[in-house]
């Protein structure tokens, strides 16, 4: 059976060798309180891997391959260097890589233009997108047509999407459920995948009914308890990680792919979950 990670961060060289340094001459201090922060023990939230050590921790797991995600970038330059060294990883293993693009909405025609260009470079989706984060209203004509785009291209898009419920966090932003319901509803030609569970969204019956809403596990062991996987009403679920946040800080001292695969094997995930439906949705 393959299985698919399709919830991965990487950054490129600048960024892992100092990314408090980058983060600020970059201009970007949401993403810096989110992934440079460290836990009261003193433990980083995350890693700067490389793509060497992303393999390395891919092989350890027995995952067939992982999708690199983007990030809610606030600035235009970022989301284009990003995708720049996306582009690469995926020419060097294309086997076991593939990439979704970065994109910040307000960039507005440049910003398309961005997605039509890596669309043209086998990009497969768009994500992980936050216009909570990345201060777009829903209802932005811009925000509006980078979705009609992706369905267009056939895109699908990836949310990030926090649990009302959840715990606060430094970085942490609000992301009103009905505003993902209101987004799947307003396009149906657009494949949304909902990170994280969907904030909570995979056992709602109103966002299960929505035949164009998918969700990811990311980070589901900060969030909640092994017992999640048979919670989830939907099939349509993905196996994501969220590499490389670290997510059982007091069994790891790094991130791991392999651990979060355990659990939900564990707890009875399907080969669904754990593969073909990223593969189906995604065309791999």
């Amino acid at each position: 059976m393959a299985i698919i990670d399709a919830h991965v961060h990487l950054y490129p060289p600048e960024v892992n060798r100092d990314p408090i340094a980058w983060a600020a001459t970059a201009g970007e201090k949401q993403w810096a309180q989110l992934c440079t922060r460290r836990r009261r023990s003193g433990q980083a939230v995350q890693t700067f891997p490389s793509v060497d050590q992303l393999l390395r921790d891919l092989d350890a797991a027995g995952v067939t391959q992982a999708v690199l995600l983007g990030w809610y970038w606030e600035n235009h330059a970022t989301c284009v260097r990003q995708n720049d060294f996306y582009s690469e990883c995926v020419r060097q293993h294309p086997d076991r890589l593939a990439a979704f693009a970065a994109v910040q909405p307000a960039a507005g025609l440049i910003a398309r233009d961005e997605i039509q260009r890596a669309a043209d470079h086998g990009f497969i989706g768009l994500g992980e997108l936050s216009p909570h984060a990345q201060q777009i209203s829903m209802t932005d004509p811009h925000w509006q047509q980078v979705l009609t785009l992706a369905a267009k291209l056939q895109l699908p898009v990836n949310l990030h999407v926090t649990d009302p419920l959840s715990r606060p966090y430094p970085g942490r932003v609000e992301t009103p459920l009905d505003d993902f319901l209101a987004l799947a509803r307003d396009f149906p030609a657009t494949q949304f995948i909902l990170a994280h569970w969907g904030g909570g969204l995979a056992w709602s019956p109103d966002a299960v009914a929505l035949p164009n809403v998918w969700f990811d596990t990311a980070a589901s062991p900060l969030l909640y308890g092994a017992d999640v996987w048979p919670r989830a009403l939907s099939n349509r679920v993905l196996f994501g990680t969220d590499y490389p946040l670290i997510l059982y800080p007091q069994q790891e001292a790094a991130p791991t792919v392999s651990r979060l695969l355990d659990e939900g094997k564990k707890a009875g995930a399907s080969a669904a979950t754990l593969g073909e439906n990223a593969a189906h949705l995604l065309r791999l």
